[in-house]
């Protein structure tokens, strides 16, 4: 049996292998993932809380970490709406698992699209002093986070099912 002090160290390397995966795969692929017109491909990652808690504090962070580094229009508004949509979209998502074990992974799969699209498309049209704009922009957003999240997330979530 494995006592509190193992499951809570597995607890923080879990988390902190996935927001170090995030926050790589946002730096690496950083042209297609910061801006208006994204596909940040680290969003994939985003399935993983409907299969484990510690990926809900990694993805969080991951995020902080990937927008600090890159910067870009939006700035301290992305640091902090940036990182709590990422927060409330994999906290609505762990909420989602029954679903995603049941056979319908797409559903836990939009949390992120829906309210990135909202949130990011909201900062893009600040910073762009265009809020006519909004819609195009979250239009922009929710596509490129359908491609990340739902077609990189269904097939992560496809891997991860046979390995309970």
């Amino acid at each position: 049996m494995k006592n509190n002090g193992t499951r809570s160290l597995r607890y923080l390397s879990e988390a902190g292998i996935i927001g170090g995966m995030y926050a790589a795969l946002c730096l690496v692929f950083a042209p297609i993932s910061y801006g208006a017109i994204q596909v940040r491909v680290a969003e994939a990652l985003t399935i993983l809380p409907a299969f484990m808690p510690a990926a809900i504090p990694g993805l969080t962070v991951g995020c902080l970490i990937a927008n600090l580094l890159a910067g870009g229009a939006v700035g301290a508004w992305d640091w902090l709406f940036g990182t709590l949509t990422t927060l409330a979209a994999a906290l609505v998502t762990r909420a989602l698992r029954r679903v995603t074990v049941k056979g319908l992974p797409w559903l836990a799969a939009l949390p992120p699209v829906l309210f990135n699209a909202v949130v990011i498309g909201a900062e893009c049209a600040v910073a762009a002093n265009n809020a006519g704009a909004f819609w195009l922009f979250a239009l922009q957003v929710g596509a490129g986070q359908l491609v990340a999240c739902v077609g990189g997330g269904l097939l992560l979530a496809g891997v991860l099912s046979k390995f309970k």
